[in-house]
């Protein structure tokens, strides 16, 4: 689906209006969205706007890395949207011109719509259409940073209570509850990383460097971009401490383990000896016909039981 919107220059909105409209003289600028295009409406692209081959190529074949590329007469970007439920990343193209706005994805995105309706609203205001296209372009990666964060906020509130109920489950649950919040944390690095590389690529280009406004509202973009890193950056932190604390309470435990069958083994090692020289079959063995040599062999190894097990409560062993 296409849809366009036109920005006349008394600051009226006018939507649902062709896509051949757009070079009225009446309109200041204008906005056309490409939603989940058909093959045919994704050739405009080329038979319409005469944008360049690799750019369409970018837009055509899915997933471009973000990047900013500057042509003679227009910008193109490639960005990132997030799926809140999987985390995965869904790309938006943008071609910046000076007196339109083409944005490309593949499949509907409510930020796309969020930033259309807005828009929608405050293009009525003056300082609004004086940025024109990039007050357009703002909105739809304002919108789609904005995403960001409630993404990071989930995994941080799952970090938290992680963190609470720590102690009130086996460790190997939380190990792999532990590497699941990795995992995710690093999805939403691979996201947020190029965007905030993008971002100041964008804001060091001479391209809107004699542009103060638009670089203001950019570098606000850049801003949250930076807070979303060293969120990210510090929830990985955080995991990693909990990996390494589990990991160090896990082989406590084993060692507790592995002393306690230590002891036990020690202690029995002096029993099995005697019950072994007794249970051979020789002959001439005298202790075999004592009338009391079965409760003194018993006596004897109870004894020395007891008195291993206290050599070991007075070195500290079962602390």
């Amino acid at each position: 689906m296409i849809r366009v919107m036109g920005i006349t220059h008394d600051h009226k909105v006018e939507t649902e209006i062709p896509l051949e409209a757009i070079g009225d003289s009446k309109y200041g600028w204008s906005w056309v969205d490409f939603n989940a295009p058909s093959a045919e409406e994704a050739e405009k692209l080329d038979s319409f706007f005469h944008f360049h081959p690799l750019a369409i190529e970018d837009c055509l074949h899915i997933l471009q890395r973000p990047k900013v590329d500057y042509y003679e007469d227009y910008q193109f970007l490639v960005l990132h949207a997030l799926d809140p439920e999987s985390l995965g990343t869904v790309e938006v193209n943008l071609f910046i011109g000076p007196k339109y706005l083409v944005s490309f994805h593949h499949q509907r995105l409510k930020e796309i719509d969020e930033a259309w309706d807005s828009l929608a609203i405050r293009a009525q205001n003056r300082k609004t259409w004086a940025r024109g296209s990039f007050a357009a372009a703002y909105m739809v990666i304002d919108a789609l940073v904005d995403q960001y964060f409630p993404c990071v906020y989930a995994v941080e509130d799952e970090l938290d209570e992680l963190e609470k109920r720590g102690s009130r489950e086996s460790v190997e649950l939380l190990m792999n509850q532990v590497f699941d919040l990795r995992s995710r944390l690093l999805k939403l690095r691979r996201t947020i990383v190029p965007m905030r590389d993008l971002m100041y690529r964008i804001l060091n280009s001479q391209h809107i460097q004699g542009e103060k406004e638009p670089r203001a509202y950019f570098a606000d973009i850049y801003d949250h971009l930076l807070k979303l890193g060293e969120m990210i950056e510090s929830d990985r932190e955080m995991t990693a401490d909990l990996r390494d604390s589990y990991i160090s309470l896990n082989s406590n435990r084993m060692n507790g383990i592995m002393k306690t069958l230590t002891v036990i083994t020690t202690v029995f090692m002096p029993l099995t000896l005697i019950a072994g020289i007794y249970g051979m079959n020789f002959v001439h063995m005298p202790e075999l016909h004592w009338r009391y040599g079965y409760f003194a062999v018993l006596g004897i190894m109870v004894l020395l039981s007891v008195w291993m097990i206290l050599a070991f409560l007075k070195r500290g062993w079962f602390k």
